[in-house]
């Protein structure tokens, strides 16, 4: 079982910012693409960002902009920069391994942080 642990979630105001993070096991991440997903309330698990190996990054349209992946290959960490948030932007996040970059993720999942952006 491939474990992934997130941080970094909670409550936002509008506007502001967070950092989410996920660390993964050395073994698999250097070599993965590694994604982030969310799901908000009533709504379909989507696919947010992803960060190939090599470093090119795909976004869906709603979070172009504002949200910036990246990863640490020594912390074995990836990482969402979320700016300018709104209140739609609250969901579980979720981080996931592996998968067809932009399209689609990989089979293991971490197991969520919410973050909640309201006044």
């Amino acid at each position: 079982q491939v474990q992934l642990v997130e941080s970094g979630g909670g409550l936002v105001q509008p506007g502001g910012s967070m950092r989410l993070s996920c660390v993964a096991p050395e073994t698999i991440f250097s070599v993965s693409t590694m994604n982030w997903y969310r799901q908000r309330p009533g709504k379909q698990r989507e696919l947010v960002a992803g960060i190939s190996s090599g470093g090119i990054k795909r976004y869906t349209d709603s979070v172009k902009g504002r949200f910036t992946i990246s990863r640490d290959n020594a912390k074995n960490t990836v990482y969402l920069q979320s700016n300018s948030l709104k209140p739609a932007d609250t969901a579980v996040y979720y981080c996931n391994v592996g998968g067809v970059l932009g399209v689609r993720g990989g089979a293991h999942w971490g197991k969520g942080t919410q973050v909640t952006v309201s006044s």
